[in-house]
């Protein structure tokens, strides 16, 4: 059984390390058969990213570390609830459990944006408030339905 509180406890001193070094205050750890295999601070501001998240940053290392775009049978430990960049991208990863501290409102409360982003995917893309225009759909979808009939493809 695995040590939650232990690998937890690892995503939180991560986060304050992050702080204390100039990042964000946000730590994250994967996971797989009571092992860490991939790790990662906040470093936007650092590496002047916005992706640079912690839990993309674990991603990447855990991917490596395995030699495969696929996390499956990891688990995540972070200390914060994952913004909606980084819950998509633990999804395309295929991670099997998701352990978070703080929820996204926490976040919210000291002026992240992770709640305010939650609700504007929620609202049809006329409604949002980055604008939002479909053009040339027709050549786009010929180009994935190239992808579609190709015999040798890697599905994902």
């Amino acid at each position: 059984m695995p040590d939650h509180q232990k690998f937890m406890g690892q995503a939180l001193l991560l986060a304050e390390k992050s702080v204390r070094s100039g990042g964000g205050p946000f730590g994250a750890v994967i996971v797989k058969t009571g092992a860490i295999i991939g790790s990662g601070t906040n470093r936007v501001t650092l590496d002047m990213d916005p992706t640079a998240h912690a839990e993309m940053l674990a991603i990447r290392a855990a991917c490596l570390a395995l030699g495969d775009f696929q996390l499956a049978g990891c688990t995540i430990y972070v200390n914060c609830e994952p913004c909606p960049m980084c819950l998509a991208a633990l999804y395309w990863a295929g991670i099997k459990e998701i352990y978070f501290a703080a929820h996204r409102s926490d976040a919210g409360n000291i002026g992240f944006a992770d709640d305010f982003i939650y609700h504007e995917f929620a609202k049809e893309p006329k409604e949002r408030q980055i604008a939002m225009h479909q053009i040339m759909r027709a050549e786009a979808l010929d180009i994935l339905q190239l992808w579609d009939a190709l015999e040798e493809k890697i599905p994902y």
